[in-house]
């Protein structure tokens, strides 16, 4: 494998003419429904990004537009342009590439377009061709192969021909880098008093490794549990870290609840991912509230647990009647999945390990830089930026400098006018690109000068050093002619 490829990240990229079929494929190797799949051409404009997981390997897969012939005239239709970008970044932050087709319709010449920008790009590539819906089909499939990569039949409709396909992608990726193995995440499973930490964590590991007690306050110390989720080189590595119930300080009046109080605290500080237990009957508290806005404060990627939802179910109450209620009252937590279990039961205690392990997974995301610019540039045309006193703020260009926290440093004409506001914008727009569900993201700026601005400054600061009359910009103007002789002042008269 050539250095310019492991230098890559595990991005599988889908490309491919409008209407073959490349979000059904998408859809089906995410399992799950997230691209809209329609028959009209050109429903996807936008670039989807989803971390998927097959045969126990994680990687970034991504939906494009389906690309037209380029000419002059689409050149000039700015859907068609910006799709054409979008294509071309995929592939540029790619280490491999899926080419969808259609096999009742023959090879298109827009299918030897799209292939033509990924053997230019020097892509590894497989040939996905799809509609193989009735054995007959599969005749068709060796026409494709003149492309010179790899061709297997699939029927996304019906879930056909996905195994062999996948098989041949998941060795074309770079290899997985597990920093788990040495430094296991830290997941502090927090709440109020008796909302069932304990007995979830003990659910977890089918086994009783802390005491669970209907008396609120059994657990005084904050416990940790090693656990690990997967197998082989990909096994994710945790530990779980059973915390005592959070009061309210005011309510705290004795120095082992003050201590028990201060070690959960601590706990959340130092997690990686904190699991908020809560209970659907009582709903959120105000407490909840405080540890939610805790868990916020110190940037830690969260899942919310609504536990003894068994009892809740007895009662009538649904997951759609609680989860706006929940939303509405912790609109601030949005970004966070939340998942009804019953730590008695067992109800979802199993998917509760995939929902951590999927929030573990987007706190460490690395967006890759292409999409990741693409993606402020259509933000800032959807939205006008701010200004202050006839000054609008600009964006330049965006780098990732870091994760856990996602954060993402925006260069800019002048740092001063960004707002809030405007920041919340931008991370809606980078969580509807990249999902990053229960994943922090922090933005913030930096002031640069524009390129063209840094060019004449150093063409003047050039000019000024040969001697050509240029000054240095900044510098006062000399004074020309004759200088002027300054008279000396008459000796005063000794009284």
């Amino acid at each position: 494998m050539s250095e310019e490829l492991t230098n890559k990240k595990r991005v599988v990229a889908i490309v491919g003419r409008p209407n073959v079929g490349k979000s059904a494929v998408f859809n089906r190797i995410a399992g799950k429904r997230i691209a809209i799949v329609h028959d009209e051409s050109g429903v996807t404009r936008d670039r989807l990004v989803r971390e998927v997981e097959w045969d126990e390997q994680r990687f970034n897969l991504v939906d494009t537009g389906g690309v037209a012939i380029f000419d002059a005239k689409s050149e000039s239709n700015p859907i068609e342009a910006g799709i054409r970008s979008q294509v071309d970044s995929a592939i540029g932050d790619a280490a491999v590439a899926i080419l969808v087709v259609d096999v009742q319709t023959g090879i298109h010449p827009m299918d030897e377009e799209v292939a033509d920008m990924v053997r230019k790009a020097n892509l590894p590539c497989v040939v996905a061709v799809n509609k193989c819906d009735l054995p007959e089909h599969e005749a068709g499939v060796e026409e494709f192969s003149k492309f010179g990569f790899p061709c297997f039949a699939v029927a996304a409709q019906h879930n056909r021909g996905f195994g062999d396909l996948m098989d041949a992608v998941l060795p074309l990726l770079p290899p997985a880098e597990n920093d788990t193995v040495k430094n296991p995440l830290r997941v502090a499973v927090v709440g109020r008093p008796n909302a069932g930490k304990s007995s979830y964590i003990n659910r977890l590991l089918h086994a009783d490794r802390v005491i669970v007690s209907d008396v609120a306050g059994t657990t005084r110390d904050s416990i940790d549990v090693p656990f690990t989720i997967g197998k082989g080189d990909q096994a994710r590595h945790y530990i779980l870290v059973d915390t005592a119930g959070m009061r309210n300080r005011h309510r705290v009046d004795s120095a082992v609840e003050r201590f028990s109080l201060f070690r959960a605290e601590e706990s959340v500080k130092q997690a990686d991912i904190v699991v908020l237990v809560m209970d659907p009957e009582i709903g959120p508290t105000t407490q909840d509230k405080h540890i939610a806005g805790l868990i916020q404060k110190e940037r830690k990627g969260c899942v919310i647990l609504m536990n003894k939802w068994d009892l809740a179910m007895e009662k009538g109450i649904t997951q759609t009647q609680a989860e706006p209620v929940l939303r509405q009252m912790m609109p601030f937590m949005s970004y966070c999945p939340v998942l009804f279990i019953s730590a008695k039961s067992g109800l979802n205690v199993r998917k509760s390990i995939e929902v951590i392990d999927a929030v573990a997974a987007q706190t460490r995301a690395v967006l890759p830089t292409g999409m990741l610019n693409r993606t402020i540039i259509e933000a800032t045309e959807r939205v006008v930026a701010p200004s202050k006193f006839g000054k609008r703020l600009r964006i330049y260009y965006a780098v990732q400098v870091c994760t856990s926290p996602v954060t993402i440093r925006l260069f800019v004409n002048d740092a001063k006018l960004a707002t809030n506001n405007y920041t919340e914008f931008i991370i809606r727009s980078l969580r509807e690109r990249f999902g990053l569900e229960g994943a922090p993201v922090v933005v913030f700026y930096r002031t640069r000068s524009r390129p063209e601005e840094v060019e004449k400054r150093d063409e003047a600061f050039r000019a000024a050093r040969e001697g050509n009359g240029a000054k240095r910009p900044g510098t006062p103007a000399k004074r020309t002619g004759t200088p002027t002789k300054r008279r000396k002042p008459k000796p005063r008269d000794k009284k």
